[in-house]
């Protein structure tokens, strides 16, 4: 996978993530390069979910983008 198939498939999650938590904000997702463990954190403080049920809901998009 490119580079840039990468960054697609990102922008497609991070509209996923804003229409299911429409409290998120483009700053909030900024974070995905490198920051995992940050972005899961300002995802969790923005939306009050639990760690298990963000990281499950990213998971989720990326299966549905892989399939």
């Amino acid at each position: 996978m490119t580079t840039l198939e990468i960054k697609g498939d990102w922008n497609i999650i991070k509209g996923n993530l804003k229409q299911k938590w429409a409290r998120l904000t483009d700053d909030d997702l900024q974070f995905i390069e490198g920051k995992q463990e940050e972005l899961l954190g300002r995802i969790q403080k923005r939306t009050g979910e639990s760690r298990e049920a963000v990281q499950d809901a990213i998971k989720e998009y990326r299966a549905a983008l892989a399939a």
